[in-house]
């Protein structure tokens, strides 16, 4: 099939395009947020082409994967006046969880009877109110990066985006607190600055931005991977560090009580004990190597490629109907 998407969450999408089909990527010639074209950073197979929207005017379209509200006006122009789910089969991928009225926050699919609203966590799909629309959820899918944890580094490794912007929403107030506990390597978009925005010496709060190979192999040399992240999806970074059987410190909300199991790290909802939790850690090497050890296994189980996919061509199968 040909599968219309466009590129906004890169971690997800380089599960998604690893299926058996073609996958056609709006680009832009500014590559702007409605036309990045493909990833420049994550390893995207030959199957993901680029398409301008005069390319996608005629082009054959199978199934459109919308992200993001305005999508299904952007497709209809783009595809000739072919309205998702009413002349092409389409799905609402809701990466989110919800924001404002919690937990009285009306999906913007909400009773919509021409296409299914797919949410990536229970979690997600529990606090929405979808409504009366069709829901499924999906969980993640991870492209293993295998087994690289040495824990050589005792650090903690923390992956977020814009914490500074982002704040309390992603944990940042609670990282001084953390930081006395374990030295704190920060990865992520628009990090700098961040030791100094929290009154820290730059040593217990060290930050880079690094392309997602290169990420891999410096979260997997620091001791542990801490999560204090209050209100997210399910981070995609979190079950990568598993997969790269990293232990888990982690606040202990939303969706990561059932990712982070009993064996595979610490989950509190109180900082002090995951504070104890990443000293532990940097105290006993061969504990945490044992506990992501179990934290790989857990992950390879439930958040594994083949179990994605699978379940994605269930459900596009069953759209095509």
């Amino acid at each position: 099939m040909n599968i219309l998407l466009w590129h906004v969450h890169g971690s997800w999408t380089t599960a998604f395009v690893q299926g058996p089909h073609t996958y056609l990527v709006p680009v832009t010639p500014d590559r702007g947020p409605d036309g990045l074209g493909r990833a420049r950073t994550f390893p995207w197979p030959e199957s993901v082409v680029e398409k301008t929207p005069a390319e996608l005017r005629h082009a054959p379209v199978d199934l459109v994967v919308l992200q993001r509200p305005h999508e299904a006006g952007l497709a209809e122009r783009w595809l000739g006046g072919r309205r998702p789910g009413r002349d092409v089969p389409a799905v609402y991928l809701e990466h989110n969880a919800p924001d404002g009225d919690v937990p009285h926050t009306r999906h913007p699919c909400a009773d919509r009877d021409d296409l299914t609203l797919v949410h990536v966590t229970h979690f997600n799909r529990l606090f929405w109110d979808n409504g009366g629309t069709r829901t499924e959820v999906i969980e993640h899918g991870i492209v293993d990066p295998g087994h690289q944890y040495t824990g050589a580094i005792e650090r903690a490794a923390v992956v977020v985006n814009e914490p500074i912007r982002r704040g309390r929403t992603v944990g940042t107030d609670l990282l001084p607190g953390l930081s006395a506990a374990a030295p704190l390597d920060v990865f992520g978009m628009r990090t700098d600055g961040l030791a100094e925005h929290l009154g820290l010496p730059p040593d217990r709060c060290r930050t880079a931005d690094l392309p997602q190979a290169e990420l891999h192999a410096a979260m997997a040399q620091r001791r542990l991977y801490l999560h204090p992240v209050r209100w997210t999806s399910l981070g995609l970074s979190l079950l990568e560090a598993m997969h790269l059987g990293m232990p888990v410190v982690a606040l202990a909300t939303t969706e990561a009580a059932e990712a982070v199991r009993p064996g595979t790290g610490t989950l509190s909802n109180r900082p002090e004990v995951l504070a104890r939790a990443a000293r532990t850690y940097l105290e006993d090497p061969d504990a945490a190597a044992e506990d992501g050890a179990r934290a790989r296994q857990a992950a390879l189980e439930r958040y594994g490629l083949k179990r994605f996919l699978h379940d994605w061509e269930r459900l596009i199968t069953e759209v095509q109907r």
